[in-house]
């Protein structure tokens, strides 16, 4: 006998039926769909319980059910940083002192005659019979002259000065202005130097004559290279900049070695202006630093 099945009128003769897959449901739980008030109800009507309500994580991932809250984000003070410039004012004085011990050495070992002078004339006399040929060192001695080296310092301060100027930096002008006073700055101080020292020449065409410590083509050659180098080195590319500033090393020691080649100076000589210049340089770069920095 076939049993016929009950009429469902009614909620109250129902029997408990376990909810069927239906076609189109999946689209109840799409994101926008028509209907669809949350991704857990098909219906539109807000969700029964506090938990069904939540929504997705704050980073706006994907939530699980329940979603899973993201790390608790902790706001701690943050420490106090130590000014850029302390820890490196006693790394930036040392260079400084290191060049006024130097050039201190140099002045008294001269003056009194010592062992570094005997020295420094023996390796003199043997760089000026060396294999250099006299015209080549005649031209590299000639690059320190100032009709030579302080025009490719003027050309270098326009250029800074314009780069500076169209980049509307407030003190433009500093970084010029020092680089053109340390370059006069040059002969106000080898010149009395020369008279104080008095130190004889050596043999060549210049034999005879004094005042050759400390020499002032190397220091004329060294503050304006020196300084041309240091206003271009922040307008160039990165890859640029190293290679410049050894350019300008190898240019000095080519003027020295060119000067101690044709009998117009010692070595000591050289490397007393080299001292000199870069204290000017120095001067220059710290300039240059604080009108980047600002005030």
């Amino acid at each position: 006998m076939r049993e016929t099945p009950r009429s469902q009128g009614t909620a109250g003769d129902a029997e408990p039926v376990l909810p069927q897959p239906r076609p189109g449901c999946a689209l109840a739980h799409t994101t926008g769909a028509s209907g669809s008030g949350s991704p857990h109800r098909s219906d539109g009507r807000p969700p029964q319980t506090p938990r069904g309500a939540r929504h997705t994580d704050r980073h706006g991932g994907p939530g699980t059910t329940p979603p899973v809250p993201g790390p608790p984000t902790v706001h701690s003070p943050s420490a106090p940083r130590a000014p850029f410039s302390a820890p490196l004012a006693p790394v930036a004085l040392i260079t400084p002192l290191a060049l006024i011990a130097l050039l201190a050495l140099c002045t008294w070992q001269v003056a009194a005659h010592g062992p570094l002078r005997t020295y420094d004339e023996r390796l003199g006399r043997a760089i000026a019979g060396s294999a250099l040929p006299s015209p080549v060192a005649g031209f590299l001695a000639d690059l320190g002259n100032t009709a030579v080296a302080v025009p490719v310092l003027a050309v270098a301060l326009g250029w800074a000065a314009w780069c500076a100027r169209r980049a509307e930096e407030p003190r433009w002008w500093l970084p010029p202005l020092a680089a053109a006073v340390a370059m006069a700055a040059v002969p106000a101080l080898v010149v009395p130097y020369k008279a104080l020292i008095d130190r004889p020449g050596p043999p060549g065409p210049l034999a005879g004559e004094t005042g050759f410590f400390p020499s002032g083509h190397a220091a004329t050659a060294a503050v304006a290279y020196g300084a041309a180098a240091l206003l271009l080195h922040p307008l160039l590319r990165p890859r640029l900049r190293r290679p410049l500033l050894a350019a300008v090393a190898v240019l000095n020691l080519a003027v020295a070695a060119g000067l101690v080649r044709r009998g117009y100076h010692w070595p000591l000589d050289t490397v007393a202006s080299w001292c000199l210049s870069g204290l000017l340089l120095w001067t220059v770069l710290r300039v240059s630093r604080s009108s980047h920095n600002g005030p």
